[in-house]
């Protein structure tokens, strides 16, 4: 089988890079499109695949119409020279597009409710539509629910294991006490209007953190002077093992909180966006604290860090997580392997992804 995949964001590569090793395993080709955003040329490079790029795309809502042409003539021309048999993405408008003027399947996962133009866009030419379960969003007929989260297609027990030699060789000690800060870019199309830490805010976090340990901050955009010394210098692919042994970790980005969430890492998101797998994390599994405003994020942070027992709590509240989630990694080779007929089975019998533990 030949497959497509159009990445737009360093995420993406994660949720599909165990999924392709075992699909090439098994002889299947790949070939990925992939937009200029922050890490991910970076990180395809770093897991040794080989991409075509499509721009970095645009901030305005004009520039972002215009920008669809451009994207489906790049995915075009290299669909056009590799044939595929199926296109598969997260939440890509470009690669439905294409996949309906090649007549051929594309499957689109997504957990990502309040993306408006993406949930406008990528339906109408898609075929299948797999949402985690914790996804509140019922919009379709194509949609097909799965028992775990995106962040689980990577970080599940069977894909990661934490090294404190990474950690080590940049010069954090074994039992040294960090925190993770990290700031978004407000940039995406779903963020027109929300909002998270104000600049002051940003300051003074950073500096009450500090009282405790060492403060490491991950920022899309240009920080303030009076935080630049704090700035991570690490290699992308290495951030989810400083996640792992993180004391805390507290930031705008759902993305994260929910991969310190799986990791069962004490977290923070303060987003005014409420997301639906961060939602099930803190009221199913006390596995997240979202904070939909900057009010009581330094109380909160002081709660978490002088909690003696916190970490073993959190590592209790994972292990429950776990048993109860699929791989979906596993699930997805069997249900692109297996499709058509993948899509029947899941229709008529759910339980079904239960065979993928």
């Amino acid at each position: 089988m030949r497959i497509l995949i159009d990445l737009g964001h360093p995420a993406h590569i994660h949720y599909f890079r165990n999924f392709t090793q075992i699909m090439q395993a098994k002889g299947h080709e790949f070939a990925f499109i992939a937009r200029e955003k922050e890490v991910l040329h970076t990180l395809l490079s770093d897991y040794g695949f080989n991409y075509t790029g499509r721009g970095k795309g645009k901030k305005s809502l004009a520039g972002k119409l215009f920008y669809i042409f451009y994207a489906d003539f790049k995915i075009y021309r290299v669909a056009r020279s590799f044939k595929p048999d199926l296109f598969l993405s997260f939440s890509s408008t470009y690669a439905a597009h294409v996949s309906r003027l090649f007549g051929k399947p594309h499957i689109v996962l997504d957990d990502t409710e309040h993306a408006k133009f993406e949930l406008m866009m990528y339906p109408p030419f898609s075929d299948i539509i797999l949402n985690p379960s914790c996804f509140w969003k019922k919009f379709s007929s194509k949609q097909l629910f799965f028992e775990s989260y995106m962040e689980l297609f990577y970080l599940h027990p069977k894909y990661f294991t934490p090294d404190i030699s990474i950690l080590n060789s940049y010069g954090i000690k074994d039992d040294e006490k960090f925190f993770i800060v990290r700031f978004v870019s407000w940039n995406a199309s779903h963020d027109i209007g929300q909002k998270g830490l104000s600049f002051e805010s940003k300051i003074r976090l950073v500096q009450t953190l500090e009282k405790y340990g060492r403060v490491l901050i991950s920022s899309e955009g240009t920080l303030p002077d009076a935080l630049k010394s704090n700035q991570i210098k690490i290699k992308p692919a290495h951030l989810h093992h400083f996640l792992a042994f993180a004391n805390l970790y507290i930031g705008e980005g759902s993305t994260t909180a929910s991969v310190c969430a799986v990791l069962g890492t004490p977290n923070i998101y303060i987003n005014s966006l409420i997301v639906g797998y961060c939602k099930e994390q803190q009221e199913k599994y006390s596995l997240c604290n979202h904070l939909t405003n900057e009010n009581g994020v330094i109380d909160k942070a002081i709660e978490i860090i002088n909690s003696k027992n916190i970490h073993q709590e959190y590592q209790i509240n994972r292990q429950r997580m776990l048993n109860d989630k699929i791989d979906g990694t596993a699930f997805l080779v069997w249900f692109v392997e297996n499709y058509p007929q993948s899509e029947k089975i899941m229709r008529t019998d759910p339980s079904y992804q239960y065979n993928f533990k």
